[in-house]
C-alpha cells in the first residue's frame, strides 16, 4: 500500500462526501500516513490527522479488534443514512459495554468489572 494509492483512495472518499462535517481520520504510523503528501491531501480537504501514540503496535490491535467486533457482532446491515449509523454504533457500544458478558472477565460485563475496581480503590484509599 504506497502513498499514492493511499491519497488515492482517500480523495475518491473526500469527491463522494455527501455532508462538510469535520471529519478525523484515525490512523497507525505507517509511512504512507505521516508522509507529506498524505498530511498535505488532510489539511487541503479539512480533515484532522489522529495517529496512534508513538510505535506501539498494541494500540492500533486494540483497535482493530473493536472495529472488527463492531463489523461481526453488531453492524449487520446497511444503515440507510448516518444517522442511524451513529445509534447502531452507540446502541452497540452500549451492549458491549453493559450486557455482553466477556468470557476473557469471567463472563462479566465491562461495566460491572470497571464499577468492581473503582469501588475496591475507593474503599483502599
Amino acid at each position: 500500500m504506497g502513498t499514492e494509492n493511499v491519497v488515492e483512495a482517500f480523495n475518491m472518499v473526500v469527491k463522494n462526501r455527501k455532508n462538510n462535517t469535520q471529519l478525523i481520520h484515525h490512523s497507525d504510523r505507517g509511512l504512507q500516513y505521516c508522509s507529506a503528501i498524505y498530511q498535505k491531501a488532510l489539511l487541503k480537504n479539512n480533515v484532522k490527522p489522529s495517529m496512534t501514540d508513538g510505535y506501539d503496535c498494541y494500540q492500533n490491535a486494540l483497535a482493530e479488534r473493536i472495529n472488527g467486533i463492531l463489523k461481526q457482532e453488531f453492524l449487520i446491515h446497511k444503515c440507510n443514512n448516518c444517522k442511524e449509523l451513529k445509534q447502531l454504533i452507540k446502541e452497540s457500544i452500549n451492549t458491549y459495554n453493559n450486557k455482553r458478558p466477556h468470557l476473557s472477565l469471567n463472563m462479566k460485563t465491562p461495566k460491572f468489572v470497571h464499577n468492581k475496581k473503582t469501588r475496591e480503590n475507593n474503599f483502599s484509599g
